[in-house]
């Protein structure tokens, strides 16, 4: 997508500061059966007679609408408001969601058949036209929404033409054969083609709403959804209310019939209201204060692995960050371990490629260097920056870009600290709030710049397109024609091999520096039943249940 078009629709992103930060073979036909879904209490379990749980959402959403959402924070609540068409089970199955069953025979054309029966929060039915509707909104040049090439990812067709203003929405690969039936077209098998579809993004939209109200929607007063919870109150910087939402398809096996999400990004805050009993679902508090909660809390903890890694991500269109030795040498000066296991220390495991281990059910082959000592990571990091003209008489310094935050700016600080003692390079800290990091990212205004990249969905492709050329999210600027050859063959055949060398690829390359893999920290109430973290991160309400204490 490496259009003039398309570099005008990032330009427009960037003016509204809406650009993210913070997407195989399939069984030809999925038949309704019985599933497991929303909350499932243990026999004997006595439940509380007050079902009403809060959680803290670390920070206030940017909108609820889903097409204009960029990250967790307006994520982790969409999900409860919002069902996409299909779900993933505990067991990483596709299940059904708000559609019953679908089909397809060649993985290019599949047809989703909705359940009878479902309606909006408002009581009225949802049907096909909302979903076609949705997907055109989604790619709609004017829409300007962060995820817009998500379709484009997915290889629906025409979606890369309607994005960049080419071809009419009307002309995206997706259409209503009734008022229960989808079909959509693709340009060529696309590997976890299902699995893109469970991201918040794909949340189906009420035309008829969004059509009357615009951008007023997501006020609670017009607001309409189709998940277990409708939106009831929102107080910005103070808290989201959402209630059971009777017409919800599966509503009798949800327990929860109030939900508040506040938005505390502090994480002492966070932990005093927490030990106070004013949220039930934190953020696991201060990383300092880690050890010694652990040991009085243990119980309350949920640490749990999730598709998502941090990096520092380099400018390769600014000197001296063009010269690959550079990028090299700094991605070898860097000391993982230390900044999992002492800086970080709750679980964190060093990443060495930029792909989480494991995504896909597929284990890559680390790099050589991650076998290396750290003393041999120096000595060819030193002799690569030698050969670049970088030394005592000459030494390398450049700004480090960061977001605010005390984890980030502690990172950073271990970071400078070895590139420092390592190789005489001297990196001075930048912060800046968010908004304005990203900005500066997606206008190119940084040298070396804190990032991290959480999966959309269960495939290494997630993790390697946003450095694929002309990808809306590659910040980087990385352009390697065979790197991107090889991702498009192996999203098509997700084969292991090409995965391979396409990493390989991109860890001789070094655009970004892979710095740990993460993990989801939880304190959570022992009353608060149902707990399930899945591997993106995310955890349900409609999941849980309050036990009588």
């Amino acid at each position: 997508m490496g259009s003039t078009d398309m570099q005008k629709i990032m330009a427009k992103l960037i003016k509204n500061k809406i650009a993210r930060v913070l997407t195989c073979s399939v069984s030809l036909i999925l038949g309704s059966a019985t599933y497991s879904y929303a909350a499932v209490v243990p026999v004997g379990t006595q439940l509380a007679e007050k079902q009403e749980i809060t959680r803290n959402n670390f920070s206030e959403p940017g909108s609820l609408d889903p097409h204009k959402s960029e990250g967790s924070s307006e994520f982790d609540i969409l999900q409860d408001f919002f069902e996409p068409l299909v779900t993933i089970d505990k067991n990483s199955n596709t299940i059904p969601a708000l559609a019953e069953h679908w089909e397809t025979k060649d993985n290019k054309t599949w047809v989703f058949h909705l359940r009878k029966g479902i309606k909006w929060s408002d009581g009225s039915p949802v049907t096909a036209h909302d979903v076609v509707f949705t997907w055109r909104r989604l790619v709609t040049p004017d829409t300007l929404s962060p995820y817009g090439s998500y379709l484009v990812q997915a290889k629906v067709i025409n979606a890369h033409d309607v994005l960049s203003g080419k071809k009419k929405p009307e002309e995206l690969g997706i259409k209503a054969l009734d008022d229960a039936t989808i079909e959509v077209s693709l340009e060529r098998p696309k590997a976890g083609f299902l699995q893109m579809l469970e991201h918040p993004v794909m949340s189906t939209l009420s035309e008829k709403v969004v059509k009357k109200y615009g951008n007023k929607w997501t006020k609670p007063e017009f607001f309409v959804s189709n998940g277990p919870f409708k939106l009831s109150e929102w107080i910005v910087n103070e808290k989201i209310v959402g209630v059971r939402n009777p017409h919800y398809w599966d509503d009798k096996n949800t327990v929860i019939n109030k939900v508040t999400y506040l938005p505390i990004s502090d994480y002492k805050a966070d932990l005093n209201r927490y030990l106070a009993g004013e949220i039930d679902i934190s953020n696991g508090g201060p990383t300092d204060f880690f050890p010694t909660l652990k040991k009085q809390l243990g119980d309350q903890f949920h640490i749990t692995p999730i598709m998502s890694v941090y990096y520092y991500l380099f400018n390769i269109r600014k000197p001296p960050f063009n010269d690959i030795r550079v990028r090299q040498a700094l991605t070898l000066a860097l000391d993982r371990d230390v900044i999992a296991d002492r800086v970080m220390g709750q679980g964190q495991k060093p990443a060495y490629y930029v792909v989480f281990p494991g995504s896909g059910g597929i284990n890559l082959k680390r790099p050589d260097y991650a076998s290396w000592t750290q003393e041999k990571r120096i000595a060819k990091a030193k002799a690569l920056l030698n050969e670049a003209g970088f030394n005592e008489n000459n030494p390398l310094k450049f700004k480090l870009l960061y977001n605010t935050s005390d984890g980030h700016k502690r990172i950073a600080i271990a970071a400078s600290s070895m590139w420092k003692k390592n190789l005489g390079v001297e990196a001075v800290l930048e912060n800046q709030e968010s908004k304005s990091q990203v900005e500066s990212m997606y206008q190119g205004n940084f040298e070396v710049s804190r990032y991290a990249w959480q999966a959309d969905y269960d495939s290494p492709v997630t993790f390697l397109e946003i450095f694929m050329t002309g990808n809306t999210n590659n910040i980087t600027k990385y352009n390697n024609p065979e790197f991107d050859k090889l991702v498009l063959k192996a999203d098509e055949t997700d084969d292991k091999d090409i995965y391979q060398q396409a990493i390989d690829i991109l860890t001789h390359d070094s655009p970004a520096i892979p710095v740990y893999d993460y993990v989801r920290i939880k304190l959570i109430k022992p009353y608060v039943g149902g707990v399930y973290i899945s591997p993106l991160g995310r955890i349900l309400t409609k999941d849980l249940y309050i036990i009588k204490h």
